[in-house]
């Protein structure tokens, strides 16, 4: 249900923390705080600031989480532990709670796609994280973790097998740092861009990419670095 002005009754917001997030808050503001895009607020009021805390608790949750799931050397675990905290894998957990549909943003933002962005999507699901941990304690926000990242974990060939995250993979069990990604043009119209990305690894030759999207053209670009890498 919504308001006269289009926004989300926190009764809705509460019914769908319960049956989605597993948890009833005393303070429904921080769940709406969580889903409010910054086009439709500004400062604390959007998910910004939530999103900064929940990227730090989220991280430690899942590096737990790994920690007592696998026993692996420091690199391997590294690795396993940013392709599950990257823009893409919480953006799926987002999806899978079904935030793009109760994403709070003005009409023009949601016209762009905003709601669906991996971007958006990922720092809302973070955000969600520090809801928990502000509203409950550590407990509930790792449970929350737990559950939809440990789904994730638990199919850790798939999200392994998208470029960007063999790459990164390669990288860190070398120690040459994360994979970098620069922009290198951008041409057509807003409705069909068309997009070359650049994909860096610290002491080899970088290689390029193209797509429709800045995913796409930044995997793409992985793939191209991967097949010139030694493996």
């Amino acid at each position: 249900m919504t308001s006269p002005d289009g926004r989300l009754a926190d009764s809705r917001i509460q019914q769908w923390a319960e049956a989605r997030l597993g948890h009833r808050f005393a303070d429904p503001g921080l769940v709406r705080r969580a889903l409010t895009h910054s086009s439709a607020a500004s400062g604390a009021a959007s998910y910004q600031r939530l999103e900064f805390l929940g990227d730090r608790v989220l991280g430690c949750a899942i590096a737990a989480m790994l920690y007592g799931r696998h026993d692996e050397a420091e690199g391997r675990l590294t690795a396993r532990l940013h392709a599950l905290v990257e823009g893409p894998a919480n953006a799926e957990v987002a999806r899978h709670l079904g935030v793009p549909e109760l994403m709070i943003m003005e009409h023009n933002a949601r016209a762009k796609g905003l709601h669906l962005s991996d971007n958006v999507l990922g720092d809302v699901a973070e955000a969600l994280v520090a809801a928990l941990y502000l509203d409950a304690g550590w407990e509930a926000a790792d449970a929350f973790v737990q559950r939809e990242w440990g789904r994730l974990a638990a199919e850790g060939r798939q999200l392994l097998a998208d470029p960007k995250s063999r790459l990164q993979e390669w990288a860190l069990k070398r120690r040459r740092g994360m994979p970098s990604y620069v922009v290198l043009d951008r041409q057509g119209p807003d409705h069909a861009p068309r997009f070359t990305i650049e994909a860096r690894v610290r002491g080899e030759a970088p290689s390029q990419g193209e797509g429709p999207s800045k995913q796409e053209a930044e995997k793409a670009a992985a793939l191209s670095l991967l097949e010139s890498l030694p493996q």
